[in-house]
């Protein structure tokens, strides 16, 4: 579904993302994992338009999008979910959904908002409220349901975690398994490496801008310098 191919991505004279290459199939859950500053959000950033890289590829269901504007990546079927969860916090709940419907016929919209809130039903006992007046799984939940109501055929998370309780880590985590098995392909860039590794088809680890080691879930979660650098152990 995703190809990334050797991207080389720069801040001025910072090389941020080096040669990095990554595929994400239909269906999987992919993970990129690493420390602050590895480059985990530049990458996303970069497969979504919001940044471009200067060398290499992304392909996308078979076409070339390293050049194609944001808005039009988001119509061709990829949602950011943005760390630190960047929702509208004068609107209301529903007006934040409304709002990551604005690719969709309006005929849709309805049922779009009738399947978040069963995913989210949290939301729906909150859609009249403001967003700035819920707590912080709450405005977690809500980005991601307003990522769901483009419809997208690849779902992009950046830390969904942070910052949360580890009971609403669990709940947002069994979320996006949920997500999944309705049919979202999701990459995920997560810091809680042993939740991301639980829940991952496949794993990218990134360590400044470059891919060191991949592998799936479970053959990482095995490895002994992976258990020393993420999981504490």
């Amino acid at each position: 579904m995703l190809k990334v191919n050797d991207i080389n991505v720069y801040y001025d004279a910072i090389h941020a993302i080096k040669n990095v290459s990554l595929e994400v199939n239909e269906g999987e859950i992919v993970t990129l994992i690493g420390a602050n500053g590895a480059g985990k959000s530049t990458v996303l950033q970069t497969i979504s338009g919001l940044l471009r890289c200067k060398t290499g590829s992304i392909t996308f269901i078979n076409e070339h999008i390293s050049t194609t504007a944001p808005h039009k990546i988001v119509h061709k079927g990829i949602a950011h979910v943005p760390e630190g969860r960047r929702v509208f916090l004068q609107m209301t709940v529903q007006e934040n959904l409304e709002m990551g419907a604005y690719t969709r016929p309006a005929a849709d919209i309805s049922e779009d908002l009738a399947r978040v809130f069963k995913l989210f039903p949290r939301l729906l006992e909150r859609k009249k409220q403001v967003a700035g007046t819920l707590s912080g799984g709450e405005q977690q939940m809500l980005a991601m349901g307003r990522g769901l109501m483009s419809h997208p055929k690849l779902m992009m998370m950046d830390e969904p975690s942070m910052g949360l309780s580890p009971i609403l880590v669990e709940q947002i985590f069994e979320i996006i398994a949920e997500m999944n098995k309705s049919g979202t392909t999701i990459l995920l860039v997560e810091q809680n490496a042993q939740m991301a590794l639980s829940i991952a088809d496949r794993v990218y680890v990134l360590e400044t801008g470059k891919i060191v080691i991949s592998g799936t879930g479970q053959e990482l979660a095995k490895m002994d310098e992976i258990r020393r650098a993420y999981l504490g152990g």
